[in-house]
């Protein structure tokens, strides 16, 4: 075979160093290394999750699975260095299919058969399933990003991994051996992104290679350990005939949208963290006709528009020197030079907001983007204050006429109690009375309770409004139903 020849020992620099796990190894450790679903046996199958609850210290430890686990770690350790000392690992990036991983795969499993082990039959396939995981994917992950059904992955240090499924958190069996090892997989993460994660730049906004939106922080700011947090976007994405069917939005509220996409439509998107507004984005901008050139401009690249002529922007990182950081707002000024037809800002969250709305106040309409807040109301009063932030001293009247000048619609993303997520209003922005932004509600969610299973329910309602801005709709040749705009529930949850 090609791929592997033997290597000086100072090649495992390249992967995860080989240490001995420490002799305090707890059984916490063990519980942790689990093999991904892959796994061939019934010791394949991912541990169960626990409900969430804090962890609680073990009162009487089980000294014969300590010594296990650390066997176990320390056994490991050993193959995979064994393994890193024959791996050419410039040809194996280079050729990670899955003939190679099935080659890696049979001289792992022949390396542990030479080693004068115990293993059973099934703890000898999770050990050559966990240094598979570590020499092609993030290690302990894996496990966690096959399921698909997990939509968060938060790790609060090596010990601690918690999980969103099904709306509700979960503390799982998944553990990292160490700091150590959990900062070698942090790395992993960033390095192919040109980023870094250190004692100097001990912060890092980063994606994986499904688009998932990864932030770590380390310490000395992180006190207990590296903390990770792991936002997915699932294999196959949300459509909107998913929204319908989640009954997190009516199909009158959809048309309605498309039609506003498609006319050209200022859209704010609003909601607070988990409320799905970065998808929500995504799926209004596949409404966009596939003849406009769209720019789109994120701290992490997440967006995944499928026209075909898009031009993706990235902001970066300042350098060890702390030079070089280019901001959304520098690419914001910049994408006004670049002929777009729309621009598409994944969040704003500072002075930026001011150049978003000059931009959709001066021929670039339809543009979208998002910003953290949990009413309209309450989005009119944020915005004043991330204009503020570019350091110009203008009147409070003066931002609130260029925000309604510039959005037309506002559509609110939430997460309700017991995890499910809805459109929970299209609102208009009317105009200007006085020194107050007028808007008005077109459809909303209207929360009748809490169910037996902890999940809000209640119905979306058309408020029988008919938004000033029809006539541009009918102008863009939109199909627009009047029946839309008649006072009636368009979808009542089940209890």
């Amino acid at each position: 075979m090609g791929l592997f020849t033997k290597k000086p020992s100072a090649a495992p620099a390249a992967t995860a160093p080989p240490p001995k796990p420490p002799a305090g190894a707890t059984a916490g450790e063990r519980g942790g290394e689990h093999p991904t679903a892959t796994a061939a046996g019934p010791a394949a199958a991912p541990p169960a999750a626990r409900p969430a609850a804090p962890p609680a210290p073990k009162s009487r430890p089980d000294p014969l699975a300590d010594e296990r686990a650390r066997k176990f770690h320390e056994l490991k350790a050993q193959i995979h260095h064994k393994l890193v000392e024959q791996l050419d690992l410039t040809k194996l990036s280079q050729n990670a299919s899955e003939e190679v991983r099935a080659q890696v795969r049979q001289i792992v499993a022949d390396l542990c058969e030479e080693a004068d082990s115990l293993l059973n039959f099934h703890e000898r396939q999770r050990l050559v399933q966990e240094i598979l995981d570590e020499t092609f994917g993030l290690g302990p992950l894996e496990q966690l990003l096959a399921d698909p059904l997990i939509s968060d992955i938060l790790i609060n240090g090596p010990q601690q991994v918690y999980v969103e499924k099904g709306g509700r958190l979960q503390l799982t069996d998944v553990r990292f051996k160490d700091n150590g090892h959990l900062l070698h997989v942090i790395d992993k993460i960033v390095s192919p992104l040109g980023r870094r994660c250190d004692e100097v730049s001990p912060m890092v906004d980063a994606r994986l290679k499904d688009g998932s939106r990864v932030n770590a922080i380390i310490p000395p700011l992180a006190i207990d350990g590296p903390s990770v947090s792991i936002r997915r976007f699932g294999k196959d994405p949300i459509t909107w005939d998913d929204y319908i069917r989640f009954r997190s939005c009516a199909p009158e509220m959809v048309e309605f949208l498309k039609a506003c996409v498609a006319a050209g439509l200022n859209i704010l998107i609003l909601g607070g963290t988990g409320s799905g507004k970065t998808t929500l984005l995504n799926n209004l901008s596949s409404f966009i006709p596939d003849d406009e050139r769209i720019v789109t401009i994120e701290d992490a690249a997440e967006l995944q528009l499928r026209q075909p002529h898009v031009v993706r922007l990235e902001t970066r990182p300042p350098n060890i020197e702390g030079k070089g950081r280019i901001t959304i707002r520098d690419l914001l000024i910049n994408a006004l030079r670049m002929r777009p037809d729309r621009i598409v800002v994944g969040e704003c969250r500072g002075a930026e907001t001011l150049d978003m709305l000059q931009a959709m106040n001066t021929g670039h309409e339809g543009s979208m983007t998002t910003i953290h807040a949990n009413t309209t109301r309450d989005a009119v009063q944020r915005v004043e204050t991330m204009v503020m932030m570019a350091g110009f001293e203008l009147p409070t009247r003066a931002i609130r006429q260029q925000f309604a000048s510039a959005i037309n619609l506002i559509v609110q993303a939430t997460r309700l109690t017991g995890g499910p997520r809805k459109i929970v209003a299209i609102t208009e922005v009317q105009g200007m009375e006085g020194d107050v932004v007028t808007m008005q509600d077109i459809f909303r969610f209207e929360q009748d309770g809490v169910g037996q299973n902890g999940k809000a329910y209640g119905r979306i309602v058309s408020t029988g409004v008919r938004p000033g801005f029809l006539d541009r709709l009918k102008a863009a040749g939109t199909i627009v139903d009047n029946n839309w705009f008649t006072p009636q529930d368009l979808m009542v949850d089940e209890q």
